[in-house]
Order: C-alpha cells, then structure tokens, then sequence
C-alpha cells in the first residue's frame, strides 16, 4: 500500500476549491500545501464557479477566514498551531489553550486573529487609500507589539492582512506610504520574510500533495545594506568622499544602459580599498561643486531681510474637500458582504452621489437610511466591488478596527456645506490632484477625533456653522477615514 492510498482513507477533513481560487489566494494555497496529508484530502477542480468548502465529519463550511481558521486550528487537532508539526504557529500557539476558555489571553488572541482577518477583507475590497490610512494605524498600534495578537512571530491574520496590504499596493508605492513608519515597516519586512520561508515549506510539499507551487507578491523593495565603514579621524576628507561615494555607487540601481555604477566602484572593490584616481576625482568633484555654489551666490539677487522670500505653501487640511451630506438611500451590495451603497444627498446640482462604504460589519440597514454624515468630495470617483463610487463617508476607528463610528455634523448642520479648520483656509484641490499627488494618504494621519470624540486636524477643531463636528458615539482618539 502507498501513501497515495493512505491519504484519502485517513483524511479527517476535504478541502475543495476551484484552480482559479488556488491561484488567486496565495495564503489559502500556502495553508492547503502544508497542511498534513493525512489530515486533509484537497480537491482542485477545474470549474471556474466551484464554490470553496471545508467538510469535517458532518458539518461543511464555505466561509474563506473561517475555512483558514479550521485548517490551522482545532478543526486539524491543531496539527498547523504545534512546534514540531508545522513550519510557523499559524495562530500564535493559542488555539490548544483558548479550548473552553483554558486562557483568557489565548482566547482573546483567537478572536483578535479572527477579527484583524476580517480588517483584511475590507482592504481588499477597498482602495489604496484605505491601505495608507490603516499604515498610519498600524505604526502606533506596532509601537508596543510585534505583531497584531500575541505571538512570537506573524500568525495567520498578520499573514493574511500583510497579503491584503501588498495586492493593492507594493513596490515603490509602498515604499512612499510607509515612508518614516519604521513599526509598520518592521512588520511588513517580517511578514515577507515569513511568507517568503513557508513558500520553501510549501514547495517541498507540492511533490506529494500535487498543488501547484503558490508565488508569493512582492511588498517593499528590498534595498542592499552595505557594511559600515569607520573611520578613525584623521583621514583626509577625499578619503571619507571616496568612500561615501563608493558606497553609493554600490548601492545605486543600474543606469538605463546597464552598466549601472560598477565602474566605479571596481577600484574599490578590486584593491579592498579607494584608489588614488577616485581620491582625486572625489576632490575634483567636490571643488566643482564649491565653485557652482559660489558662482550662484554671486548673482542671485540680495532679497529684503524684512521682507524676506515667500516659502511655498505647505500642504494642508485645506485641500480636502469635506461637506455636510445625508444618505437618502441604501442598500447592500450584491456580490460584497463588507459593502454598503449609499445615495448621498450634498446639495449638488447632479443630484445625490453613489457611494461605497465598508461598513455592513458595523452598521445595519436602519442605521444608514436619513443619516448625516461627513463626505470627502474631492476624490475620483472608482468602482468598489464594480459599484462606483464617488467620494469617501467617513468614519472613526479604533487601532484594531474593531470600532467604527460614522463621523456627523451637528444638528442644524446644511447639507451641502463645506466643513472649516480655523488657520487653514484654502480651496479645495481638484480630485485628479488629489490622485495624482495622493494628497489625502499624506494628509490622513493626522485627522483624528480628540479626547472628547471631536474631529480635528494636527488639534484644530473640524467646524460647520453649527458647530463642531465629532464621532457620532463620542469615540475617542481614534482616526477619521
């Protein structure tokens, strides 16, 4: 008898799914490999609309998140949550003791698993803007924590949320979001350095279990590191130029013609030190500079030290177009659980704007009809789940996302009217700016609600005529998106 006649007899529980999903789902088809053979039967099949399902014993569930949460936990003996058996504690090794509550701390791990999974759903359906925003959230919620749950390395929502991040934005664009956010850029570089080691696990896996190897997408670009170089004081300065420049030219990408910067660190690195030509072109260039620099001095114009020169403006909350709306109309979105879609009423001479919001977790059908709330106009309208949409609700949530609060004007506020921040008066910026110098991701991290649940830019109170606007609950220090 073989292990191919053993597996399916012995199988505790059968994975079916389509080829186009296995395809699609990078993190299910990870799980599915290095799930035990002897545990669970995976059937591919080749019909496009074969619907995902996981039977155990009697009971089938179709459920994505729930289906994973299954394979990694007690639906498998925990077979994909013990040391020894598996490649990573996909649910952070909690899963044997929240069993009946053993541990308070494990069993709210569990769900927090549970619900940051969820959080990756509604990006995945949302737009990069929500991603920027939910990277400034994620850069105070890591300044305490290594991952979203307690754990000693990514588990399953990490996993699952780090994947949502980088199918709607990776590369460059990622790099510009996460800029300074060294939290949320320690995590995203684990995250991928995890998925990149079970991809390894997996492919060892895909002999027996027949599953086509899943590619892993690429997140931040990985830049070279080059070793320090200490110097001791009292080198002459073409020699530290030189060596910045080498430096540079080694971790410089290559030029359109290929040949890159080579060159010019050959001499460097051929004699382990800096030779005497790029001593002397590294005192040549500096002189050129030192002399460009004087001659521009030289014949810029002298400008009034009382006057002084006008600075450029800086970006402020001024180029958001926020106003005053009321949903007159909603109702659910056909294909997506998360989405509501809303007719806002802003006073506009086209009549109401459709919009799409994440928030059928948070809000039922009474809750949304005849309700004011806070719009951001100025963005491009784009089909969310193929609903398009024109223009942003928004909302307060808490770090994990597991609050969400409408954020409204108060009573007597006029549909239509623009909301003001004292000390940052402006025109909107039109919305094909708004895109193209993704104006919103930079502004975003500082709009919040204050200690009181008020909304407010960098502390400056959002006003209408009727006053202050605030999160409709009162939450309080939570970010407005």
């Amino acid at each position: 008898m073989t292990a191919a006649d053993v597996s399916p007899r012995s199988a505790l529980a059968t994975l079916t799914l389509s080829a186009s999903t296995l395809s699609s789902d990078p993190l299910l088809a990870l799980v599915a490999t290095i799930c035990p053979p002897y545990q669970t039967k995976v059937i591919v099949s080749k019909k496009k609309n074969e619907p995902l399902s996981l039977t155990i014993g009697p009971d089938t569930m179709t459920h994505r998140n729930a289906i994973l949460r299954s394979l990694c936990g007690s639906g498998m003996h925990n077979a994909l949550d013990s040391l020894g058996s598996s490649p990573l504690l996909f649910l952070g090794g909690h899963s044997a003791s929240s069993f009946a509550g053993a541990s308070p701390v494990s069993s709210l791990a569990i769900a927090g698993i549970s619900s940051w999974m969820s959080v990756a759903s509604s990006i995945r359906e949302g737009s990069a803007d929500d991603v920027s925003a939910l990277i400034g959230q994620l850069n105070g919620y890591f300044s305490t924590r290594s991952f979203v749950v307690p754990s000693a390395a990514p588990t399953l929502a990490d996993l699952d949320l780090y994947l949502a991040i980088v199918a709607k934005v990776s590369g460059e664009e990622l790099e510009s979001m996460v800029g300074s956010s060294v939290n949320t850029r320690r995590w995203l570089v684990q995250c991928g350095a995890t998925l990149e080691d079970l991809a390894i696990a997996a492919a060892k896996n895909a002999e027996y279990s027949k599953i086509p190897a899943s590619k892993v997408p690429k997140g931040l670009n990985s830049k070279p590191r080059p070793l320090p170089m200490f110097f001791y004081g009292d080198e002459d300065e073409s020699v530290v130029a030189a060596a910045a420049s080498a430096v540079a030219s080694a971790t410089a990408p290559a030029d359109k013609k290929g040949k890159g910067s080579s060159a010019k660190a050959a001499g460097a690195a051929s004699g382990g030190g800096i030779s005497d030509e790029q001593k002397k072109a590294a005192a040549e260039k500096r002189a050129k500079k030192a002399a460009e620099k004087a001659a521009k001095k030289k014949d810029q114009p002298k400008v009034n030290a009382n006057k002084g020169g006008a600075p450029a403006a800086e970006l402020n909350v001024s180029a958001l177009d926020i106003r005053v709306g009321k949903i007159v109309k909603a109702w659910e979105h056909e294909s997506s659980e998360k989405l509501w879609c809303e007719e806002v009423d802003l006073g506009e001479e086209t009549g109401p704007r459709k919009i799409a919001s994440g928030l059928r977790a948070f809000y039922k059908f009474d809750d949304m009809q005849n309700r004011m709330v806070l719009v951001l106009c100025n963005l491009k309208a784009r089909p969310l789940g193929g609903f398009p949409s024109h223009g942003m609700v928004l909302c307060a949530s808490n770090a994990d996302h597991t609050g969400v609060e409408f954020a409204v004007p108060p009573e007597g506020a006029k549909i239509g009217e623009r909301v003001t921040f004292e000390g940052f008066e402006g025109e909107p910026e039109p919305e094909n700016k708004v895109a193209k110098k993704k104006i919103f991701i930079k502004l975003a991290p500082d709009l919040k609600t204050d200690g009181n649940g008020e909304v407010v830019w960098k502390g400056v109170k959002c006003m209408t005529s009727a006053g202050v606007c605030k999160a409709v609950n009162g939450m309080a220090n939570a970010h407005v998106s």
